[in-house]
């Protein structure tokens, strides 16, 4: 059986950087560290954190006055970052910087005085924080369907913005239908949409090309790997998401040829290992690894300031 793995997955740039920024607090802080709702969604991920020290808190209330908060990759809103002021909390921001691109946009058009439409799933802990930029001009969709029902001040000063966790794919279908109903919107520019979900939709594209199988190693609550597995599912080859080799059904292997295999952003490196050398162990006959042609995305962010200097 070929073990084929997708290229790229796993960490983007903006999953290393919050991880990096709760791994430096966490050894040159002596106070409490704490950090508003998982920096990323992966178990895995979190566990490690905090059996390190760290603290996850999803209200600013819980952390004691005077202790460190950091932001997750998500992003937070402005009430989220005023209740942390009022319980004096030192704050340090995670938020992933294309996530905070999309926060200026939101906040550029409101002063131009525009209603926003905001493409992405109602719940998503990135959605709250980008719908609490301006919560009163702010209005969310899902689908096409959604786009329907929708009603605005003024369609003549209509803008959008997307979740960047969904890809140009994802939103298409959305964004033909706010065009249909509102030709004056003001759509997001492609750059809006996070690179690594397309790129990483775009790999399992690939994959799908030789796979019989696809597992997708990702968290339920991660957003982008549940759509690589919509992606594979949607090319018609079966298609899984697992969080550890630990939920890997035997049964699927039966008749494969070819596993593809492929992570989300928030996704380490060592699960996929551990996937990898559970397919080998129980894979029927021979496994033979292959890899499709290695991508580097040559995306790095920048720490915050404040712990550049540190």
């Amino acid at each position: 059986m070929r073990i084929l793995l997708a290229s790229p997955r796993g960490f983007c740039a903006g999953v290393d950087r919050a991880i990096d920024i709760v791994e430096l607090a966490l050894a040159q802080e002596e106070r409490p560290v704490y950090v508003r709702h998982e920096i990323v969604h992966n178990r895995h991920v979190v566990d490690g954190l905090r059996d390190k020290g760290a603290t996850f808190i999803e209200d600013p209330e819980d952390a004691p006055e005077g202790a460190m908060l950091i932001y997750s990759a998500h992003g937070v809103s402005p009430e989220i970052r005023d209740r942390a002021e009022t319980q004096q909390l030192h704050t340090i921001d995670a938020t992933c910087p294309l996530v905070t691109k999309v926060h200026n946009e939101v906040r550029r058009m409101v002063d131009d005085d525009y209603e926003i439409v905001m493409i992405g799933h109602a719940g998503h802990v990135e959605v709250e924080g980008t719908m609490g930029q301006a919560p009163d001009s702010m209005h969310l969709v899902e689908t096409a369907e959604d786009v329907e029902r929708l009603e605005v001040r003024d369609a003549d000063r209509l803008g959008c913005v997307t979740q960047t966790t969904l890809s140009v794919d994802d939103t298409r279908d959305v964004m033909d239908a706010l065009a249909r109903k509102f030709p004056k919107i003001v759509l997001p520019k492609r750059d809006d949409i996070c690179y690594a979900t397309q790129n990483r939709q775009d790999a399992v594209k690939e994959l799908t090309e030789h796979a019989d199988l696809v597992l997708v190693v990702g968290a339920p609550a991660s957003s982008n790997s549940n759509r690589l597995v919509e992606v594979a599912s949607r090319r018609g080859v079966p298609s899984y998401l697992i969080q550890s080799a630990d939920e890997v059904d035997n049964a699927w292997l039966e008749g494969i040829e070819c596993v593809g295999i492929t992570a989300g952003a928030s996704t380490p490196d060592v699960l996929v290992q551990g996937v990898i050398q559970h397919l080998r162990d129980h894979a029927p006959g021979e496994a033979i690894l292959d890899s499709l042609p290695e991508v580097d995305e040559g995306v790095r962010f920048k720490l915050p300031r404040e712990l550049r200097q540190a």
